[in-house]
């Protein structure tokens, strides 16, 4: 897995690339909790996300939750294999995708 991180201002995107699993996961969540700092609005971009397990929906959970609701979290560019998870486990109701 590859994060790229994009600051503009107070939003912050995260392009993640690859396999978010249990291996993968504590990587991603720590650069989160290192750079939310004064972040108003956090981008999760899976453009190029092959796989997401049940370990990386807690990191995107856990993020959303330290966002608070709204528009301040936003998961975009979900393959349709990233989707379908995302639709099954119910994430698709309770976080915004674009």
């Amino acid at each position: 897995m590859t994060i790229e991180q994009k600051a503009e201002g107070s939003k912050l995107t995260l392009k993640v690339s690859g396999r978010l699993d249990t291996m993968t996961a504590p990587e991603l969540e720590s650069v989160i909790k290192e750079n939310i700092n004064g972040v108003e609005k956090l981008v999760l971009d899976f453009q190029d996300l092959e796989y997401i397990s049940s370990a990386g929906l807690r990191v995107v959970l856990g993020a959303r939750k330290a966002m608070g609701n709204g528009d301040s979290f936003v998961v975009c560019n979900l393959c349709s294999d990233v989707r379908e998870i995302f639709d099954i486990t119910g994430f698709s109701d309770i976080i915004t995708i674009e």
